[in-house]
């Protein structure tokens, strides 16, 4: 008799996890009085400018300066930090391609470090190890909503006196030794993609304490104009990179029910963390008493193979999938395997850029074995079901666990 439902069991679950995004009516109230107002973008704001000013607020950030997309948004922050052409910016390998393709778009070169085996983020003494005269900047990314390590990343920049920008598109309200992150680095940005825990179907922000930084932002992504100067004076070379005012409405009604959603996911992901840690070969992401707050956009966990007998992890993820819990395998290659890093087909038309290191050579051992073997996601809309929901999570996983030798035969 076969037991796990990918061999013809019973499944743990048959019904859904709760769907993203999550609406109410505040959402409509706020797109009505938007699109009636007639006011949909600049200059004529409302909505864009209070959001600006809750979330840099709520970030504990001195400003804030919306942007339409995440990637625009981190191409803003490394401009306004000084990244020109030819700089070089360290970055994982482990993470959406946009921490990359952002410095690429200012003619900047990515160079890749490794991850901390232990919490899949940039590595601080990789981060050293690939530091040349070229290093202008390294990106911290605050991957799955939980803090980077900004201690020691911050220390390697000042004293290589590179800028610290901070991808924090997933980690709204997220925290490293109580301090919310976004404006820790010398700027951050988040986003507001259709995928977020916050979400206007696109959008994004960045945050800084820092005065000249912010306006050099909102210069960039209004065309390169000045606020105090005459409306058709352009001083810098920026872009049309804003947000519309339908879309401030609707991130300023899902911001009103982030703290709450934010505690649910929280308090699934310790009731995960516990119990899931039980299991020989299930090991989720670990804690660090700097991390003051996790956003949870991802919970994380590592998959040990040689707990299953070497099962892959396709095999564990088909099984739990069977089970009805929507696993995710993360990012199944590191950015410098992606076809567009091994061709450097960065130029016009998608031609050839031979200036930028080859990357066909390049290994990073930790990213490769997260990507390959190990890392294993549930997303942000599963971390906002019941108590039942997360029990039958780790029925599943406690299942698999049991009944593996099935998937061996």
């Amino acid at each position: 008799m076969k037991n796990l439902a990918i061999n013809g069991g019973k499944p743990v679950r048959t019904e859904p996890f709760p769907s993203s995004p999550v609406w109410g009516e505040l959402e409509r109230e706020n797109i009505l009085k938007a699109l009636d107002s007639g006011n949909w973008g600049y200059p004529k704001w409302e909505f864009v400018t209070r959001f600006e000013e809750k979330f840099a607020a709520y970030q504990n950030a001195d400003y804030g300066i919306c942007f339409n997309s995440g990637t625009s948004a981190l191409m803003g922050a490394l401009w306004a930090a000084g990244i020109q052409p030819g700089d070089e910016v360290i970055v994982p390998a482990y993470t959406f391609i946009a921490t990359a393709s952002a410095v690429i778009q200012l003619g900047a070169h990515p160079v890749f470090a490794d991850i901390e085996p232990h919490t899949l983020h940039l590595c601080a003494r990789s981060v050293e190890e690939h530091f040349t005269p070229k290093t202008k900047a390294v990106i911290a990314v605050h991957i799955g909503g939980r803090p980077a390590d900004l201690t020691r990343l911050r220390n390697v920049c000042n004293n290589r006196d590179a800028a610290l920008i901070e991808d924090a598109a997933q980690a709204w309200g997220a925290e490293w030794k109580n301090e919310r992150v976004g404006a820790v680095g010398d700027a951050g940005m988040f986003s507001f993609q259709s995928s977020k825990n916050i979400t206007a179907g696109e959008g994004g922000i960045v945050l800084t304490n820092d005065e000249k930084i912010a306006g050099f932002l909102r210069n960039y992504c209004n065309c390169g104009r000045l606020e105090d100067k005459p409306r058709y004076e352009h001083y810098f070379i920026g872009g049309n990179y804003r947000l519309s005012e339908l879309q401030g409405a609707l991130l300023m009604a899902q911001f009103e029910s982030y703290p709450k959603n934010l505690k649910t996911r929280q308090d699934n992901a310790e009731l995960l963390d516990a119990e899931l840690s039980k299991i020989d070969g299930i090991v989720p992401v670990n804690k660090d008493e700097n991390v003051t707050s996790n956003a949870f956009h991802m919970y994380m966990l590592r998959y040990k193979k040689k707990y299953f007998d070497g099962l892959p992890k396709n095999k564990l993820l088909q099984a739990l999938e069977a089970e009805g819990i929507p696993v995710h395998p993360g990012y199944t290659l590191p950015l410098y395997k992606q076809p567009v890093f091994i061709e450097r087909a960065f130029g016009a038309g998608g031609k050839q850029d031979t200036t930028v290191r080859d990357y066909g050579n390049l290994r990073l051992p930790e990213t490769e074995i997260a990507c390959s073997e190990e890392a294993v996601w549930l997303t942000q809309n599963v971390l906002l079901g019941t108590a039942k929901d997360m029990n039958d999570i780790i029925q599943a996983f406690g299942k698999v666990k049991e009944y593996y030798k099935e998937l061996l035969q």
